[in-house]
């Protein structure tokens, strides 16, 4: 998907949402489990509900590796499953020495088709290039997450400038790619240093997770983090899945995607 297809999704929708689906097995609804395929039958409700309201998707692919074989079955009959309008994100965090980021690009890429997968860029340029090498492919980077721990590393002062390592990590890796083909992941709970992101880098997307169930606040993150495109794509996950429990969960799932989608409806009349 190219960047002016994801616009005019965002545009079509008034929603810069993006459906986790980190979709566990101790947490689907029991009647479900009865089906042969438990996690694809509940990722398959859940988009049926959330489709008019998502612009992308986000399977994390160690809910489905976890599983086997038969959990990455599940994951390629999701991806097929998405309208093709959609962007798919394989939350993968891979990358690693150039032959094998190779490899795991031809995975997500070439053999699922994913329109982006999520890397790790310690081992830096040539651990994140091979996925750079595919047209039409995304590769979103992990800066600055919302995790706590995510501090032990990222906050740490690498230049006599005060530059943080997150932020090395951004303007080195922007020159390896560029607007078109890399994103950036930058935690919800994370506020303070998105307005130095944006200003580090206008015109990327960021995929900003922890949005609800982790605490993040919407409006705060449109403050700091939007351009004047939208430039965001914001992940729930639990709070959108795992709004229910019981038979009605789908229903319940696309009532929590619409009251999102209805604040950035109001949040994108602004820009």
């Amino acid at each position: 998907m190219t960047r002016q297809q994801l616009f005019e999704q965002i545009k079509k929708k008034e929603s810069f949402l993006c459906v986790g689906l980190d979709t566990d097995l101790q947490k689907v609804p029991k009647h479900l489990l009865k089906n042969e395929d438990p996690i694809f039958e509940f990722n398959k409700q859940i988009i049926d509900v959330t489709h008019q309201y998502a612009v992308a998707y986000k399977p994390n692919t160690a809910f489905y590796e976890a599983q086997g074989a038969k959990g990455w079955e599940s994951l390629q009959k999701t991806l097929e499953y998405i309208p093709k309008d959609i962007f798919t994100i394989a939350d993968a965090k891979r990358a690693d020495i150039g032959n094998t980021s190779s490899m795991y690009a031809r995975a997500f890429f070439e053999n699922m088709n994913f329109d982006s997968v999520t890397v790790a860029p310690y081992m830096g340029s040539d651990s994140v290039k091979p996925f750079l090498e595919f047209t039409r492919k995304w590769v979103i980077i992990l800066a600055a997450t919302s995790n706590p721990g995510g501090l032990d590393f990222q906050d740490i002062i690498v230049g006599d400038d005060g530059e943080k390592l997150y932020e090395r990590v951004i303007r080195k890796s922007a020159e390896w790619g560029n607007a078109n083909n890399t994103m950036y992941v930058v935690g919800a709970t994370r506020p303070e240093a998105l307005m130095g992101i944006r200003r580090m880098i206008p015109e990327h997307f960021l995929l900003i997770p922890g949005v609800g169930a982790q605490g993040g606040d919407l409006q705060t993150v449109c403050k700091y983090g939007m351009n004047k495109h939208c430039g965001l794509l914001v992940n729930s996950s639990r709070g959108i899945i795992y709004s229910d429990a019981s038979e009605t969960f789908a229903e319940a799932a696309g009532n929590a995607a619409h009251k999102i989608q209805v604040e950035m409806a109001q949040i994108l009349q602004g820009l």
